[in-house]
């Protein structure tokens, strides 16, 4: 085996050379994959603008797929693998031992909060903190003893299995926080990848109807919504999103709304207006800036909820690897481009909106 590994590393003037670091020796408790391929997921972006400044140099990407190339015994019990695996990673570094954690809700421990806190985590620990390969965007990532990995299903390609961290959040959301069932109403709003996870997740809980919102740009991907499972999908550029709603659900409007947008306060406030009583609107996105013009008295008034969510449960990805395994859905069209370790810059550029074309889910293989 190579005894260097190399990885994109994003600086704080923006540049993301390709380093070379030593890879660690490895002891009873933890590993080393060989990275295949790593999926781009939207906030790879926010963090490369502000991390490598407040944070330090680090290695981007946590969407890792690879073989476990060398671990400890008692790490490849704990995380019931063998060395030669192919396995999904999850960004989270949990403890496994406190309220959170017993709890469920692992991606919520202290241990592994990056965004409240300086937990570690892949994909935004700075490679000042030994050993340094805490990213996907490399041929090598260190296993951490408190990894959280997933065994990819046979028959399912290290490509496609880099959806099962964004399908997760789809499941996550939409199932399991969004409750949905035989009688839910949903709009979802974005049709990005994560949207479009939420299309799937909808669609295999059974829900009434499905419908996704997206702008004029969006035309593909509101197509590739239909193809998942939506039952209606509005250019909101073209159409009134309120009447068109109103007609499609015969005046009922949706007792589920996903916020999946990650611009303003126009869908979040449009979601507050759109939902039924007694509904509830989960915010899925970052926005890009607090909301002044957001009234409280709605919420009493049309006695609605709304929560706030973060990442995915371990049996969200689970589900979400069946998924990928079943070939019920043409998942592979999620999948639109691949970038090697000297493209990481144009493979955030695209998945921020800041190239001339729209992808779905972008990939960087350990190639440049």
């Amino acid at each position: 085996m190579t005894q260097t590994s190399y990885s994109a590393v994003a600086l704080a003037d923006g540049s993301i050379p390709i380093q070379e670091f030593e890879l660690p020796e490895i002891g009873s408790n933890d590993g080393l994959l060989k990275v295949e391929i790593t999926g781009v997921c939207g906030s790879d972006w926010p963090y490369y603008q502000s991390y490598p400044s407040t944070k330090g140099p680090l290695i981007l990407g946590h969407e890792t797929v690879g073989f476990v190339e060398t671990a400890g015994a008692r790490a490849l019990e704990a995380w019931g693998a063998r060395e030669g695996d192919l396995v999904a990673l999850e960004e989270y570094l949990p403890c496994g031992h406190c309220s959170y954690c017993r709890g469920g809700s692992f991606r919520l421990c202290d241990a592994t909060d990056s965004l409240l806190g300086a937990g570690l985590r892949y994909g935004s620990t700075p490679v000042s903190v030994k050993p340094s390969l805490w990213g996907g965007y490399g041929q090598y990532q260190y296993l951490h003893p408190n990894t959280v990995l997933h065994k990819v299903p046979d028959g399912v390609s290290p490509r496609l299995a880099t959806l099962a961290l964004p399908l997760g959040n789809g499941f996550e959301w939409t199932m399991f926080q969004g409750g949905t069932n035989l009688q839910t109403t949903v709009l979802i709003q974005g049709p990005g990848q994560q949207g479009l996870a939420c299309v799937l997740a909808a669609k295999a809980a059974g829900a009434a109807c499905i419908i996704v919102s997206g702008l004029a740009r969006d035309r593909e991907r509101l197509d590739l919504a239909k193809a998942l499972g939506a039952d209606c999908t509005i250019n909101v550029e073209e159409e009134d999103i309120f009447s068109t709603i109103s007609d499609v659900t015969g005046g009922e409007m949706p007792n589920l709304i996903i916020d999946c947008s990650s611009g303003g306060a126009q869908t979040f406030l449009e979601g507050l207006h759109l939902v039924r009583k007694n509904g509830l609107v989960l915010v899925c996105g970052r926005k890009a800036r607090p909301i002044p013009e957001f009234d409280t008295n709605i919420l009493f008034k049309k006695n609605i909820t709304v929560k706030g969510l973060r990442g995915h449960s371990y049996e969200a990805v689970e589900m979400a690897l069946s998924v990928l395994k079943s070939k019920t859905y043409p998942v592979e069209r999620l999948c639109t481009h691949d970038f090697g370790l000297n493209e990481v810059r144009q493979a955030l550029d695209a998945v921020s909106g800041n190239a001339d074309y729209f992808p779905i889910h972008c990939t960087v293989s350990p190639r440049f």
